[in-house]
């Protein structure tokens, strides 16, 4: 008699809403201070300085799921930060991911990763966190505001995101959320990794890291369909598929897996990402980056190379001059 095997279904969950409903879309103040506790972050030194009454808003830079980013000054230094502000009665979710971040800006301490310096936990919930300012935003925003990327400066731009992906890497903690939005850039093209919300540390070897989480555009293959590769699949790697898609996406100037100004959805997305071929770059791509971008989108994530292999690649020496 045949046996019938039912078939896993693939985990579809959409990504996590964008602004919840309830909140409404505009600016909102600063938290009152009164009552505001700081707590200092193992990374610096100045933290235990600084309070939300030194603090004053400037404008703000933008939303989140459940709350608002603010540039903002210290009165006594004029020193510019970015403040991001979780509402208290945001979604229970959101606000997991935000403890998570916490736990890990407190960790870390790298030229190439976001650096925390102060988080402001209020009576009536709502966390504030206080971070260094990037002033030219995103590479996203980069990309949108000035065009495509030379493979010289996309050689710079790799090289400092695998530095900061090495350090969280040897400290156990994998991202899995690296993008364009998540990559913070100033007026020196200093690029530093930020947005930990969905990342994960590995207290353990043996720890499993294969929680349907972050932005499922940039998932490699084997997080959209473990069934396929593997349940229990290398975190680090995925890192290196996302930085690969990433690299890619500012060279060409839309996102490599659709055709131009296609809007993705879960089927064309897990079509292109587990049974399509890897995105290729044009004829007019030098040898040295299409190497590069194959090291990091290999299907199999055991032949991806790792952040270490990837700093000695050939490609990023003609970065050094950007």
């Amino acid at each position: 008699m045949a046996i019938v095997r039912e078939r896993r279904q693939l985990n579809l969950r959409l990504p996590l809403p964008e602004l919840s409903d309830r909140r409404p879309r505009f600016p909102l103040p600063l938290p009152p201070s009164a009552t505001s506790t700081a707590t200092a972050a193992n990374n610096s030194s100045t933290v235990s300085a600084i309070s939300c009454n030194d603090i004053e808003k400037i404008q703000v830079l933008g939303h989140g799921n459940g709350g608002t980013v603010y540039k903002v000054r210290h009165k006594r230094t004029s020193q510019v930060y970015a403040l991001k502000v979780v509402h208290g009665d945001t979604d229970p979710l959101v606000r997991r991911q935000v403890f998570r971040e916490m736990e890990i800006l407190r960790r870390t301490d790298s030229p190439y990763v976001v650096q925390c310096h102060g988080i402001y936990e209020k009576s009536f919930g709502d966390i504030a966190i206080l971070m260094e300012y990037m002033d030219m935003g995103t590479l996203d925003s980069v990309l949108r505001q000035k065009g495509t990327f030379s493979e010289s400066k996309l050689a710079h731009v790799a090289r400092q995101v695998l530095s900061g992906l090495n350090y969280l890497h040897a400290h156990k903690i994998i991202h899995r959320d690296i993008k364009p939005s998540n990559l913070l850039v100033n007026q020196k093209m200093e690029v530093k990794i930020s947005d930990f919300g969905v990342s994960k540390i590995m207290c353990r070897t043996l720890d499993a890291c294969n929680s349907y989480v972050g932005t499922c555009a940039y998932m490699s293959p084997e997080r959209f369909d473990p069934d396929t590769y593997g349940g229990n699949y290398n975190g680090y790697a995925g890192d290196i598929w996302s930085l690969g898609l990433t690299l890619l996406e500012l060279y060409l100037g839309y996102f490599p897996l659709l055709s131009p100004g296609q809007r993705p959805d879960w089927a064309t997305l897990m079509c292109a990402i587990c049974f399509g071929d890897p995105p290729s770059l044009p004829e007019n791509a030098s040898e040295k980056f299409r190497s590069f971008i194959e090291c990091c989108l290999q299907k199999e994530s055991s032949k991806r190379w790792t952040t270490t292999q990837l700093l000695s690649h050939p490609f990023l020496l003609q970065g050094s001059e950007a």
